[in-house]
């Protein structure tokens, strides 16, 4: 019997484990943004992120 033989389910376990739990995680959404106090830069970042989430949708239909 091998070495790696008795760490094979140990090492399975491990990797399935997550890092952060589920309720800790947040989606990145800045719920509080203020449209009226949003200067040039705020607003083309705004452009850029709605331009790559489309990116990012056609890519996963494909």
């Amino acid at each position: 019997m091998g070495r790696a033989h008795g760490h094979k389910t140990r090492d399975k376990n491990k990797a399935s484990l997550p890092q952060v739990p589920k309720n800790m995680k947040s989606d990145g959404i800045d719920v509080e943004f203020n449209r009226e106090l949003a200067d040039h830069e705020d607003l083309e970042a705004m452009a850029r992120s709605k331009a790559a989430d489309q990116r990012a949708k056609s890519r996963q239909k494909r």
